[in-house]
This record gives C-alpha cells, sequence and structure tokens, in this order.
C-alpha cells in the first residue's frame, strides 16, 4: 500500500509540473507576436520614432497592460498571436516623430494593419510615399490610409497605391504631392472617402473616378487642377460632400449633377466656372450647402435653387451674376446664409428674404439693387452688422426701420449717399470683380476663335 502511494505520487507530481509548464507557455504565446511581424514593426518604429528605444522599452509591444502608445492589437486563435491592427503617429499621446523621420515602406508588409494614421510627422526630411518594389498587395487588409498635415511629404501619389484593394478612406491632404491624379486610384471601388485637398496636384480630374461608386465624401480642393469637370462625377449616387474648391477647373457644372440625391455639401468656389449651370441643380433635394463664390459666371441667378428646400447656406458672391434676385429665394425658410454681394444684381430686394426665420447672414452689398430695402426692425436688430447693403446706390432704408442699425444704406427720401464698407473684405472682393470682368472677356474672345 505505502509502495502503491509512494509510486502514485511521483507520476501526479510529474502531471502537475507539465500541466503547469504547458499553462505557461500558453500564456506566454498568447500575449507574443509572430517574430518577422514583430521585426517589421519595430523597423517601422525606428525610422519614424526616437521617443523610445522601442526593442527595450517594449520588447512584447501587444502585451495587455504594456503595450506602447498609439498602437492597437487583436489576438488571433487561430495562431494564438496577437497582431497589430492599427497604428498612429504624430499626435500626442501617440509616438512622435523624429527630425529624420522617412517614410517607412516595410509598414505595408504589416500583414494585419487594417489603419495607418500619420500627422504632423514628415515635416524637415522630404520623403515620399514609396511601395516596395515587385511586391503585389492584393490581400493586404488596409482599410484606412491617413497621412494629413506633413509639410516635407512630397512627390507623386504612387500608382500602386491602387493594390491596396481593401482601402475604404484615403487621406493625404495637407502635405506636398505633385503631378497628376493617377488614373489607377479609379480602380479602388472599395473607397468610401477620398481626400487629396491642400496639396500641389496638377492635371485634370481623372474622368474615371466616376466608377468609385461607393463614395461618399470626395475632396480635391485647394490644388492646381485644371480642365472641366467630368460628367461622369454624376454616377457618383451616393456621394454627399464634394469639394472642388480654389483649383482653375473651367466649363460648367456638368447636367449629370442632377443625378447627386444624396449631395448635402457642394463647393466649388475659386475656379473658372462660367455660363449658366440651372439645369445642374434640378434633383439636388437634399442640398444643405451650395458654395461657388470667385467665379467668372456672368448669368442671371438661377431661379430653381428656390427649390432646394433644404439649403443652409447659399454662396454666389463675386461671380458676375445680372439680372433680379429671384422671389424664389425667399422660399429658403432653411436658409440661414445667403452671400450675393459683388455681382451686377439690379431691381428691388425679394420681400420674403425679411421673412426667413433662420437667416443670420445675408449681405447683397456691392451691386446696382434698388427701392425701398424691405427688412423691418426686428430683422435689422436680429442680423445687426451680419446684414450689409452698402454699395447699392438706389437702395434705402425706411426711416422707421432704421432705428440706428448701419446696414450701409441711406434712410429713403434723404440727400445723403451711403458709402460702402470700407473694409479688407471689400476691397478684396472689389478686386476680384475687375479680375473676374476680365476673365470673363478673355473665354468670350476664346470662344469666338476657337
Amino acid at each position: 500500500m505505502i509502495f502503491s502511494i509512494l509510486h502514485i505520487v511521483p507520476i501526479t507530481m510529474i502531471c502537475f509540473c507539465c500541466c503547469f509548464s504547458i499553462s505557461l507557455q500558453s500564456k506566454n504565446a498568447s500575449t507574443s507576436m509572430d517574430s518577422v511581424e514583430l521585426e517589421l514593426l519595430f523597423k517601422v518604429m525606428e525610422t519614424l520614432s526616437s521617443d523610445e528605444d522601442w526593442r527595450i522599452s517594449y520588447p512584447n509591444p501587444c502585451k495587455p497592460g504594456s503595450s506602447w502608445p498609439g498602437i492597437e492589437c487583436r489576438f488571433s486563435s487561430s495562431d494564438a498571436h496577437f497582431h497589430v491592427t492599427r497604428l498612429d503617429f504624430g499626435i500626442y499621446p501617440n509616438p512622435s516623430c523624429k527630425s529624420s523621420a522617412k517614410f517607412p515602406s516595410e509598414i505595408f508588409h504589416l500583414p494585419h494593419l487594417e489603419s495607418l494614421f500619420i500627422f504632423k510627422c514628415f515635416t524637415e526630411s522630404p520623403t515620399e510615399i514609396f511601395f516596395p518594389v515587385n511586391t503585389k498587395f492584393t490581400s493586404s487588409p488596409l482599410q484606412q490610409l491617413s497621412l494629413r498635415s506633413n509639410s516635407a511629404l512630397a512627390g507623386v501619389i504612387p500608382p500602386l497605391i491602387s493594390s491596396l484593394k481593401s482601402l475604404q478612406i484615403l487621406t493625404l491632404s495637407q502635405n506636398k504631392l505633385t503631378g497628376k491624379i493617377p488614373v489607377q486610384v479609379s480602380s479602388m471601388t472599395t473607397l468610401v472617402h477620398l481626400d487629396l485637398s491642400y496639396n500641389v496636384l496638377t492635371g485634370e480630374i481623372p474622368y474615371q473616378l466616376g466608377n468609385l461608386v461607393n463614395l461618399v465624401g470626395l475632396d480635391l480642393s485647394y490644388n492646381k487642377l485644371m480642365g472641366i469637370i467630368p460628367s461622369s462625377m454624376g454616377s457618383l449616387y451616393l456621394l454627399q460632400k464634394l469639394d472642388l474648391s480654389s483649383n482653375s477647373i473651367n466649363g460648367t457644372i456638368p447636367s449629370t449633377f442632377q443625378h447627386l440625391q444624396s449631395l448635402v455639401f457642394l463647393a466649388i468656389s475659386s475656379n473658372r466656372l462660367f455660363g449658366d449651370f440651372s439645369n445642374s441643380l434640378t434633383g439636388l433635394q437634399n442640398l444643405q450647402y451650395f458654395l461657388m463664390d470667385d467665379n467668372p459666371v456672368f448669368a442671371h441667378l438661377p431661379v430653381n435653387i428656390g427649390q432646394l428646400k433644404k439649403l443652409q447656406e447659399l454662396r454666389l458672391s463675386n461671380s458676375g451674376y445680372s439680372g433680379s434676385i429671384p422671389s424664389s429665394y425667399s422660399e429658403l425658410t432653411n436658409l440661414t446664409t445667403l452671400s450675393l454681394q459683388n455681382n451686377r444684381l439690379t431691381g428691388e430686394v425679394p420681400s420674403g428674404l425679411a421673412d426667413l426665420p433662420h437667416i443670420y447672414h445675408l449681405n447683397l452689398s456691392r451691386n446696382f439693387l434698388d427701392g425701398v430695402a424691405p427688412f423691418n426692425s426686428s430683422f435689422l436688430e436680429r442680423l445687426g452688422r451680419n446684414l450689409d447693403l452698402s454699395g447699392n446706390p438706389g437702395l434705402c432704408m425706411r426711416a422707421s426701420e432704421g432705428n440706428g442699425v448701419d446696414v450701409g444704406v441711406s434712410v429713403c427720401g434723404s440727400d445723403k449717399i451711403m458709402a460702402p464698407r470700407h473694409n479688407s473684405e471689400a476691397v478684396l472682393s472689389s478686386c476680384s470683380f475687375t479680375l473676374l470682368t476680365f476673365a470673363a472677356a478673355i473665354f468670350e474672345i476664346l470662344r469666338l476663335i476657337l
């Protein structure tokens, strides 16, 4: 009996030790990373940041409770390892970037990376977006790529970026990227948001961008793009935001835009657009913001803008519009901002504008409007300095409604002529109007010649 007990105890102890050892190994494995992926991660970190000696301070970056800032990991039961799924650089508390930071091409080899955000990282040493040569990324799980506000990130957008077939959000704004928008981007049909704004991109907007049928947001503003707006953009039926402002785009708004029934925000200010575009607006029943300042349009204000009942902000200043202000604009009951200054508008101010319940900014200055302004004292008090009627010599205000509020026009019947408000905006606006007049003349000459 004693022998049996002595015989069983060692076996029991051995089994216990084996189980304990296996348990420890399992625990260690569950908090570790694949060695190849770990080495890639360290190379990326050493290329970008010198905040830490990452290999010594964080030998196991994904270990719960001791992971480094700016990293997210996910455990995979298939291989019992943690994998990096997200990296953030440049914004505290995420790792900051060293002055010699370069774009780490190894980052595209991280096999489970889904999101990459690099903000204000490349600010001193020039670098470019670089893809490793002879490498395919068709299986890359990357869904979000954001490289924003990197003043030293230059060069072209590499066509190979289109090999990231799972990408949904691509933000390359506020960098120094040059060259044309690569046509290959149009094959990235999973894209939901594309932002290339505030760069130095040139050339025309690729017609093929109309293939990105899942786009909800497209921002190409503040570049040096030329040519016309492709009619293919009318195929982006899910588009809610489109910003093409501050480029050198010419022509007019394509009639196919009437199909963009999901569009909420449309900004095409500061371009070279001209001519009537009223047929392009039919169907934009969800449009809330329409910004088209500073274009040599030289046409009448579209009457059918009054049918866009959800419109909150309408900016059509400094664009050479002539004729009267359509009375249909009084039906825009959700309107908060109406800017029509520095045009060539004539006639009386529609009385219905005074009944707009949400308007808080109204600028009709520097036109040729006349008659009696239809605004009562409560309207004047509500808008205050946000109402500007100056620079319309034929326009006056009833004495009973003036109430001491300076809106830039004289009291009806008085001999006093109110001078336009002299401020930097008015001076710039006047200069811009002169330039637009000159531009329109050039366009007309070219049209007759060609």
